[in-house]
């Protein structure tokens, strides 16, 4: 009867050892992805739990939101963010978290470009905010005519993730001709929606 309560143990030690492994190796493959490539190689699900993450910061930064409140307004929870944006975050000795002037997580955007839109993968928020700002100015002068925001950019180009200069679009003739077409889309700034 010993010998069997024994053998029951180790098959139990076993299979929980097991179980922990396997969550290792899922959470493993949950990291902050390092490029597009890398991003765009995990799953659908994964790409909307990290686009909705890398947003959080920005939402806490615009709307000078606590933690709990912007993961809230994006639907996703506060642990999930932690673990892909967490670099996005510093602790205060009181346990909240606290956003990040600026930081280095990985986005794809789009941007409108010659031939319509692309997407750029960029990995500094000041950039994501400067794509954010062109789309913006895209907008209004596309329901006012008033081109105003758009000479207003501080810069003519983003860098992407690879250190390489993009040039923003400005040319107001192709701007109109890409919205009269349909090729530009303001329901989301982030590249491949799943």
């Amino acid at each position: 009867m010993k010998r069997r309560k024994r053998e029951l143990a180790k098959l139990s030690k076993r299979s929980q050892k097991s179980k922990r492994n396997q969550k290792k190796k899922a959470s493993s493959f949950e990291r902050t992805p390092s490029s597009a490539d890398d991003l765009f190689s995990r799953t659908a699900k994964f790409q909307e739990k990290y686009n909705r993450a890398v947003q959080v910061p920005a939402e806490m930064r615009a709307n000078n939101l606590a933690l709990r409140q912007a993961a809230r307004n994006l639907n996703i929870g506060e642990k999930v963010v932690l673990r892909l944006a967490g670099q996005a975050f510093r602790k205060l000795p009181n346990g909240q978290y606290r956003v990040k002037p600026r930081d280095k997580l990985l986005r794809v955007m789009l941007t409108p470009g010659p031939r319509g839109n692309r997407e750029i993968a960029t990995n500094d928020s000041r950039e994501a905010s400067l794509i954010g700002q062109h789309w913006s100015a895209i907008e209004y002068f596309l329901q006012t005519g008033d081109d105003s925001r758009l000479r207003q950019l501080p810069g003519k180009t983003v860098r992407d993730s690879k250190g390489k200069r993009v040039r923003l679009l400005l040319d107001r003739n192709e701007l109109v001709r890409q919205a009269s077409a349909g090729v530009l889309r303001f329901e989301s700034l982030y590249g491949r929606s799943v």
